[in-house]
C-alpha cells in the first residue's frame, strides 16, 4: 500500500515553519525549503496542489492563514493524503473550539505534537475520530475567545470504544424522542439521441441517514434488491413475492455495516453513528426509469433564422411533480434576437452561456409542455462555418421518485430497553449529467 506522508509541515503565509513532523527517513528535514523557493516565491500556489520537485512530491492545502504541506519521496496515495489533511483539520478544530489558524497552532504546540504522533504511524493514517481520541488524549486545547464553549460529555467504557468494534458511537446517548431519518438520493446520468433513443444511461445513488436514538440500537434495513430478496426466500423456504427487483452495482458501505451478516444474509445490519452519516453508495446500469423524455426539433432557415421546438414529457406518476426544472437549449454565438411561446413556465435567452433557458418551477407528472422559439442571427460577411450543436441539458429534482426503482421494504430498530421509534423515509431523484443531442 502506498504511503500517505513521509513528513508534514505547517507553514504561515510568509513560509515560516510553525510545526512539523517527520514520519520516515526518506526525506530530509530541509525539504520544506524547496517548497518555499520553488512554489511559494514563484506565486504558483493556486495552479496545482500537487508538485514534484527534486525527487520528492509535495501535496499542499491552505486552511485559513496556514499552509499544510505533505512531502513524500516514493509512490504515494494522493487521495489518502488529502483526506488525511481534511480529517486532521477537523480533529484540531474539535480540540481548539472550531478555530484553526496560525494563532491556534502557536497556542497548542504540545497538543498538536501529541495528536500528530497518534493519527499517523510511519506514513500511514490511523484513527482520526475526535470522539475516540478524546478518550485518551484528554488535554484541552487553548480555545479562541470567539469559539464556542466545550460541550463534551464524559464517555463510559473507554476501553471498548478504543479497541472494540463500535468506535463510531459512544455509549450513554439519551433522547426524549427516538427518530430515524432515511433519504435515498439518486442522480440520473443520461445521453439521449435527438430521436429519443438512449445512448448511455446509469444511476448513482446514496442512502443518507440521520439517527437520534438512545442507547446502542441495532438496525436492519431491507431493500428490494434482487440478491437480498432471493436470499430471504431461501432462508424462509418460500418463493419470492412478485414485484420489481433491482440489481445494485458497485455497492460501498459505511464502516458501521456488519459485512459478515451482509455476506451471509444479504441484509444491511448496523449499529448507527449518532447524527448524520452516509450509509451506502451504489450504481444502477439496467432498468433505469427515466423521469423525463425530451424531443427537440431545431431547423436552420437560411443564414439568419432558426426555429426551435422542444417537447418535454414527464414519465413519472400523475400525482408526483418535479421541482426546479431547467432546460438549456444551445444556440449559435451570433444570436441577436429571440421570441418565445411556452405552454408552461418561462423562457429567455442567456447570452453568457449561448442558450435558451426554459424554467418550470413545478412540473406535474404525465404532462407534455412545449416551447417554441424563433431565433434571429447576425448576418456576417465571413464564410459561414457549420454549427456544431452541443447537447440540450436538463436540471431537475423529483421528490418521492427513484429512477432505479429502489425501495425500502423495512427498517427495523431493536434496542434492549424496547423503546418505540419513529422512522421517516424520503426519496429524491436529481439530474446528474442529463443531456439530449439536438
Amino acid at each position: 500500500m502506498p504511503v500517505a506522508a513521509s513528513a508534514i509541515y505547517f507553514l504561515n503565509l510568509r513560509g515560516d515553519v510553525l510545526i512539523n513532523r517527520l514520519y520516515r527517513d526518506d526525506v530530509g528535514g530541509n525539504m520544506v525549503d524547496a517548497f518555499r523557493v520553488h512554489i511559494m516565491q514563484t506565486k504558483e500556489l493556486g495552479t496545482c496542489p500537487v508538485r514534484h520537485i527534486g525527487g520528492c512530491s509535495f501535496f499542499y492545502m491552505r486552511i485559513s492563514n496556514v499552509y499544510i504541506v505533505i512531502v513524500v519521496s516514493s509512490n504515494a496515495n494522493v487521495a489518502c493524503a488529502f483526506k488525511f489533511v481534511v480529517e486532521a483539520v477537523a480533529l484540531f478544530k474539535s480540540y481548539f473550539g472550531g478555530a484553526f489558524d496560525e494563532d491556534a497552532i502557536r497556542n497548542n504546540f504540545v497538543l498538536i505534537y501529541e495528536l500528530l504522533d497518534e493519527i499517523m504511524d510511519f506514513g500511514y493514517p490511523q484513527n482520526l475520530s475526535p470522539e475516540i481520541l478524546k478518550l485518551y488524549i484528554t488535554q484541552e486545547g487553548v480555545r479562541s475567545p470567539f469559539s464556542s464553549k466545550p460541550t463534551d460529555k464524559p464517555v463510559p467504557n473507554a476501553t471498548l470504544q478504543v479497541t472494540g468494534a463500535v468506535g463510531w458511537r459512544r455509549e450513554g446517548l439519551v433522547y426524549k424522542k427516538n427518530e430515524v431519518f432515511l433519504d435515498i438520493v439518486e442522480s440520473v446520468n443520461l445521453l439521449m439521441s435527438s430521436k429519443g433513443s438512449v445512448l448511455r444511461c446509469d444511476v448513482t445513488g446514496k442512502i443518507l441517514m440521520k439517527c437520534f436514538l438512545s442507547g446502542m440500537p441495532d438496525l436492519k434495513l431491507g431493500l428490494n434488491d434482487k440478491i437480498g430478496l432471493e436470499k430471504e426466500s431461501q432462508i424462509k423456504s418460500r418463493p419470492t413475492k412478485s414485484g420489481k427487483t433491482i440489481e445494485l452495482d458497485d455497492v460501498t458501505f459505511h464502516q458501521c455495516v456488519n459485512l459478515t451478516r451482509f455476506n451471509s444474509e444479504k441484509t444491511v445490519s448496523f449499529v448507527p453513528p449518532d447524527g448524520e452519516f452516509e450509509l451506502m453508495k451504489y450504481r444502477i446500469t439496467e432498468g433505469v426509469n427515466l423521469p423525463f423524455r425530451v424531443l427537440p426539433t431545431i431547423k436552420e432557415l437560411g443564414r439568419t433564422r432558426m426555429e426551435v421546438n422542444v417537447k418535454v414529457k414527464s414519465v413519472f406518476g400523475a400525482k408526483m411533480f418535479a421541482l426546479g426544472v431547467v432546460i438549456k437549449i444551445p444556440v449559435p454565438k451570433q444570436t441577436a434576437k429571440t421570441s418565445f411561446q411556452v405552454t408552461s413556465g418561462r423562457a429567455k435567452y442567456n447570452a453568457a452561456i449561448d442558450c435558451l433557458v426554459w424554467k418550470i418551477r413545478k412540473f406535474p407528472g404525465q404532462t407534455e409542455p412545449t416551447m417554441s422559439a424563433e431565433v434571429e442571427l447576425i448576418s456576417t460577411m465571413a464564410e459561414k462555418k457549420s454549427w456544431t450543436r452541443p447537447p440540450i441539458q436538463m436540471e431537475f429534482q423529483v421528490p418521492m421518485f427513484t429512477a432505479s426503482g429502489l425501495r425500502v421494504r423495512f427498517l427495523k430498530v431493536w434496542e434492549k430497553s424496547g423503546y418505540n421509534t419513529v422512522e421517516w423515509v424520503r426519496y429524491i431523484t436529481k439530474a446528474g449529467s442529463y443531456e439530449i443531442r439536438c
